[in-house]
C-alpha cells in the first residue's frame, strides 16, 4: 500500500469528463477541525477505505454552511427547495493508496426534501434538522438541532464564526489546507454494503483563517467521535459555486 504521503491528491481536483447531474452554490463555510488517533477513526470506517493521514495525524471535522441554487442541470432553481442550510461530520479516507476523499459520519440539513433525495441517490447518511444561519457585518451565526430519530441524539451545533481580515487564497498543493479542504470524492456505503463513490467539482477554495467566537458542539460526539473541546484548525470560505456528478459503485 502506498504511503499517505505519496498519494496523488491532484487528480482528483480536476474537472472530470461526466455528465453534470445537479448544480448548487455553497456559501459560508467554516471547517472546523480537530486531530484524531488514525486507529480511532480507522475503527468506523467501512471495510475497502483506509484513514487518509497528513504527516502522521488524521482528522476529523465539522463543517457548516449555507447552500442556494439546488436544482438539477438544465432546470432553474425554486426559491421554496433550492435554499437550505447544512452541517457535516467529516473525516478523510483514500482507497489502496489511491483516490483521497470524504467519508462522512453525518450530514444534518434544514430540508425534508434534500434529506431524503440524497438518501436515495447517494445512500449519504443526512438527517432532518432545524437550523438557522444569519450573516451581518458581525459575522455568521448558525445554530443546528437534530429532529430525526434516525440519528443519534442529542445532536446539535451552536457557532458563530466569520473571516479573518487576512485576503483569501488558494490553499498550496501539499499544505495542510489543501488536505483538508480540496476534496472532491466522497464515499458511501449501500445497503447491501457495496461501497460507492461520487464526484464533485467546484474552482478552488478561497481560503481564509476563520475567527471562532463560540462553538457548542455535541454532532461530533454523536458521530462516536471523541474530541477537545476546541478545534486546532479553523479556515473559512465565502463561497464556491459546484458540479455534482451521479455515484458510482466502486470495483
Amino acid at each position: 500500500m502506498n504511503s499517505p504521503d505519496s498519494i496523488d491528491r491532484v487528480t482528483p481536483t480536476l474537472e472530470p469528463d461526466q455528465q453534470v447531474v445537479m448544480r448548487q452554490d455553497w456559501h459560508h463555510l467554516l471547517f472546523l477541525h480537530w486531530e484524531v488517533p488514525p486507529a480511532e477513526v480507522q475503527a468506523l470506517l467501512p471495510p475497502g477505505l483506509d484513514v487518509d493521514t497528513f504527516e502522521g495525524k488524521a482528522y476529523v471535522g465539522l463543517v457548516p454552511f449555507t447552500l442556494s441554487g439546488v436544482r438539477p442541470i438544465l432546470a432553474p432553481p425554486l426559491p421554496w427547495i433550492s435554499s437550505f442550510h447544512e452541517v457535516n461530520v467529516r473525516t478523510y479516507v483514500h482507497r489502496n493508496g489511491r483516490d483521497p476523499g470524504v467519508w462522512f459520519f453525518s450530514l444534518d440539513a434544514s430540508s425534508t426534501i434534500a434529506v431524503a433525495a440524497a438518501r436515495a441517490m447517494y445512500n449519504l447518511p443526512y438527517f432532518y434538522s432545524h437550523i438557522d444561519c444569519s450573516a451581518s457585518a458581525d459575522g455568521i451565526t448558525f445554530h443546528a438541532r437534530r429532529d430525526d430519530p434516525r440519528g443519534a441524539m442529542p445532536a446539535n451545533a451552536r457557532l458563530r464564526y466569520g473571516p479573518t481580515d487576512m485576503p483569501p487564497t488558494r490553499a498550496p498543493v501539499g499544505s495542510l489546507e489543501f488536505f483538508l479542504v480540496e476534496r472532491y470524492l466522497l464515499y458511501t456505503v449501500d445497503e447491501q454494503h457495496h461501497l460507492h463513490r461520487a464526484r464533485v467539482h467546484h474552482q478552488p477554495y478561497p481560503i481564509q483563517r476563520a475567527e471562532l467566537h463560540e462553538i457548542e458542539d455535541t454532532l461530533v460526539w454523536a458521530a462516536g467521535i471523541r474530541k477537545q473541546e476546541q478545534p486546532q484548525h479553523r479556515h473559512y470560505a465565502r463561497e464556491v459555486n459546484v458540479k455534482i456528478y451521479l455515484p458510482e459503485r466502486c470495483d
